[in-house]
């Protein structure tokens, strides 16, 4: 029978083992098996109308958050009333702006919402259409063949029935083939909904901070504020996570500590130093260790606030395809640094040193300790490196990684568990995601583990990736991070200190030498953050 809840991998993989069978069927009775093993096959399931009437209502609603935008677009070239001024004023100001650009996203994010809908919707339809035509063919071959044969028929197959038999496999094997292209077009259309639908759901982003401990127009702000350095929609200050996490702590404050954090903030001089405060209580700081990091970052500027807690920043220009280099890697690559120094491996540390600036990426004290070493304060990016270093061999240790020598103690690499072992110590904490090591060893694997990757990455929770690769001097193993998603592209941090772009195809089908270079092309593992 067919089973509804069969992934479409699952489907795939068994209408090309079915096809297989069918191709080398030697005998009627084995033709009439692999007919019968191809239709019981579960079709692609979904309703067509029921995602294009969903896909309706976002349009609708992207059209009412239109209007909201270009009533908030006219209060702001209006002018705010002048009795609004000093920083009253300015938080006004700081208001009405973030009203507008959630205006704007929402309606985008209703407009494309409702686009993939209908692309699946059309998709769906088209799938199905393919899958009842595949079936009407198989149905046909089987009818050409009749009833199974005895042991005694089936012993003797004479010249006219193997011609009706091959005739038979002919229509089966094109009715099959329609099978396969069903399940592939629902299954292209399938994920690429999910990746759109769970980005737009991640950056509803405001609506993820839930507590009555700070006012919705100040969540609406918090929201709001970029990274100093880059595009603001491209370096939001707080994640989904951030945001959910850091609301769910506030409404376990006692009043003692509400009142302190809530004077924290209201004396922050910039949005992005609010932003900070609520970043380091989401990472799992209490108010007194948030009020030692707020005296140590009070009053700074956005860009200094940036070089110090925000390893990476985006850049505008990121996305352009700029080709390859000689060894494959992107040409388009940007250095994260903090002064002239890389976030960067030292040595053979490429998994201590991606799980370090994945930390900090979440974890704004802990950046602190780097960039700013004891007192928080310093500028010197000398320093900042020799904190790196040790930082990324206390890893090392962590993870029980091996040395070149069993007398040495400089870095070889960490297996696999080690692997996920600093990730879930490291990381984990401060995100409230554990780590699960995932083989992806094949372009199915991979396809499959999409979704939840850009899940995790659209939430903020970066996913440690590792890839390989062979040639004449052996494997070359390597471990990079996964830190953002736009569109069909991902955005991969390297350990080397570069971060880049690459193509779900590139992940898919092993080109993840764009990200790093012609020695290391193949995907085999991730390290999935899991819910707890």
């Amino acid at each position: 029978m067919a089973d509804a809840g069969e992934s479409t991998t699952d489907r795939k993989q068994k209408i090309d083992g079915y096809t297989g069978d069918l191709a080398v069927a030697g005998s009627k009775n084995e033709v009439l098996a692999a007919i019968d093993n191809l239709l019981g096959v579960s079709a692609p399931v979904g309703s067509p109308s029921t995602l294009e009437a969903i896909a309706q209502r976002y349009k609708s609603q992207a059209d009412d958050a239109a209007d909201v935008q270009d009533r908030v677009e006219k209060v702001a070239s209006s002018g705010l009333p002048s009795v609004w001024v000093g920083s009253t004023g300015a938080k006004a100001a700081e208001v009405v702006a973030a009203a507008g650009r959630s205006a704007q996203q929402m309606a985008e994010a209703f407009r494309k919402g409702s686009k993939a809908l209908y692309g699946l919707s059309d998709a769906l339809t088209s799938a199905q259409s393919k899958d009842d035509d595949g079936r009407e063919q198989l149905l046909k071959a089987r009818g050409m063949l009749g009833g199974e044969d005895g042991f005694f028929d089936d012993m003797v197959e004479k010249d006219a029935e193997e011609a009706e038999r091959k005739r038979a496999q002919d229509v089966a094997g094109n009715g099959a083939n329609l099978l396969h292209a069903a399940a592939q077009e629902a299954d292209d259309a399938a994920r690429t909904a999910a990746r759109e639908l769970n980005k737009y759901a991640a950056e509803a982003r405001a609506g993820q901070m839930r507590t009555d401990n700070i006012s919705a127009a100040d969540r609406l702000v918090l929201a709001d504020v970029g990274v100093s350095g880059g595009p603001q929609e491209q370096n939001e200050l707080l994640t989904a996570n951030d945001l959910e996490r850091s609301g769910r702590f506030m409404e376990k404050m006692n009043a003692r500590d509400e009142a302190r954090f809530e004077r924290m903030l209201a004396e922050a001089k910039t949005p992005q130093e609010r932003a900070y405060l609520v970043k380091a209580l989401a990472a799992g700081y209490d108010v007194d260790e948030v009020g030692r990091f707020r005296d140590k970052i009070h009053g700074k500027d956005p860009y200094w606030l940036q070089q110090h807690l925000s390893p990476i920043v985006t850049a505008g220009d990121s996305k352009v395809d700029e080709g390859l280099k000689d060894d494959r890697s992107n040409r388009n690559t940007d250095y994260q640094e903090f002064g002239d120094e890389a976030w960067s491996q030292e040595g053979n540390t490429c998994v201590p040193a991606s799980t370090v600036t994945a930390r900090a990426m979440v974890d704004p004290v802990y950046a602190l300790e780097l960039t700013g070493g004891p007192s928080g304060q310093e500028d010197d990016p000398g320093a900042f490196r020799d904190r790196l270093r040790d930082e990324q061999l206390r890893l090392h240790e962590e993870g029980d990684g091996s040395d070149t020598h069993w007398w040495s103690d400089v870095p070889a690499g960490m297996d696999s568990d080690g692997q996920n072992e600093i990730a879930n110590s490291e990381i984990s904490p401060h995100t409230g995601s554990e780590y699960e090591y995932q083989e992806v060893r094949g372009a199915d694997e991979r396809r499959d583990v999409l979704p939840d990757i850009e899940k995790s990455v659209a939430e903020g929770k970066p996913v440690p990736i590792e890839v390989e690769g062979y040639d004449e001097n052996g494997r070359h193993g390597h471990q990079m991070m996964v830190i953002g998603q736009e569109g069909d592209m991902l955005q991969i941090y390297n350990p080397w200190g570069t971060t880049t772009w690459v193509s779900e195809d590139d992940f898919v089908n092993g080109r993840m030498d764009k990200a790093s270079d012609d020695r290391m092309p193949d995907a085999f593992a991730v390290h999935l953050p899991a819910d707890r």
